[in-house]
């Protein structure tokens, strides 16, 4: 047997080893390097704009969505309780919303860009914790007839009505704040991007 096709199968074996070897260093360094493209979950956190669509979401509905870490509340309201938000103004600290809690562009009772689309950061304005969605008239734990559904807070005992204004007598000093946000044609609500720079 000569030593020569000892040799040569070495060097076959030996220079696919190396070969599989290097493929393998050229992935593990690619992979972190295309990875840090991606924007990080610190970065998303941050305030990168969130989309959801709502064209499912039915009357009466409400849906969560997380933006920048927090609970956004989004709720299609109906006709009635639409109707329902004016007899409640005797009840509340800020009727009006004069105190900023909402973009400029927002306006009126309704604290929204369309009527029936509530738009609101999920968290109590007295200390963070996340009101309970209550849009049942009248419950008894709640005030009974004074209750024309909204949010309760079962951390203090915090109440808001279904545009996210605070009652009067609660811990909780404002009105639950509305996060900047804009529409991409009908269906699609993109939070973290203000209507006038859409």
């Amino acid at each position: 047997m000569s030593s020569d096709g000892v040799n040569s199968g070495r060097r076959k074996f030996l220079t696919a080893a190396t070969s599989v070897v290097g493929v393998a260093g050229v992935v593990g360094v690619a992979v972190p390097f295309l990875g840090s493209w991606n924007p990080s979950a610190k970065a998303k956190a941050a305030g990168a704009p969130v989309k959801a669509d709502v064209s499912k979401l039915e009357p009466g509905q409400m849906v969560v969505v997380e933006w920048r870490g927090q609970p956004v509340y989004v709720m299609h309201r109906t006709e009635a309780q639409l109707e329902d938000l004016p007899k409640l103004d005797g009840s509340l600290k800020d009727p009006e919303s004069a105190i900023s809690e909402q973009p400029d562009y927002i306006t009126g009772i309704a604290r929204s860009l369309r009527p029936e689309l509530l738009v609101v950061v999920g968290l109590c304005t007295h200390l963070g914790c996340a009101p309970k969605f209550r849009p049942e008239v009248g419950a008894a734990d709640l005030g009974g007839d004074a209750w024309l559904g909204g949010f309760f807070c079962p951390c203090h005992g915090s109440k808001f009505d279904l545009s996210g204004r605070v009652y009067s007598g609660v811990p909780a000093s404002t009105n639950l704040v509305v996060p900047p946000y804009s529409f991409e044609g009908d269906n699609v609500l993109v939070i973290g991007v203000d209507a006038e720079a859409a």
